[in-house]
């Protein structure tokens, strides 16, 4: 836009909006603090659970850096040294793509298997305390609902 031209105005919130806005980020924040706190005790990162669980859930234990970085919402470059850090704790390993000639595939190993074997109690455990057991199965049943309607299209 120059400088001649005028933005439209802004569609400001009105203060219940922005209560609701505000209290959906601490409210997000709290969670994922709380999370990541109970993984950093494990020795495991947001990422890193993650990563594992995603590629856990594959029957081979395989994906590729594009679908791994596509549903983390990373770019495949900071999935690609994220993964080389993981790579290096042998959690997981890299292998040629057949079907990308410039893409990899990401493999769980069978340490990354016991890791997260190890990891999965007191992650569930974790996400019980900081979020599941403090809503009631409506609130729980509605969050869903908001989260999926929000999520949609991405």
């Amino acid at each position: 836009m120059s400088t001649n031209e005028t933005a439209p105005p802004a569609d400001w919130l009105t203060p219940d909006e922005d209560h609701t806005w505000r209290a959906y980020l601490r409210m997000v924040t709290a969670v994922q603090v709380g999370v990541a706190q109970d993984l950093a005790a494990l020795g495991l990162s947001e990422p890193d659970y993650e990563v594992l669980s995603t590629l856990s859930e594959r029957e081979d234990g395989t994906s590729t850096l594009h679908e791994q970085a596509a549903k983390m919402g990373w770019s495949r470059s900071r999935l690609s040294r994220h993964a080389s850090r993981m790579e290096a704790r042998e959690l997981i390993r890299r292998a040629p793509d057949p079907t990308d000639g410039r893409g990899c595939l990401l493999v769980l190993t069978s340490a990354g298997w016991d890791v997260l074997r190890d990891a999965a109690p007191s992650h569930v455990t974790s996400v019980r305390r900081h979020f599941v057991d403090r809503l009631s199965r409506e609130e729980l049943a509605t969050l869903g609902r908001i989260a999926q309607k929000l999520s949609a299209g991405r």
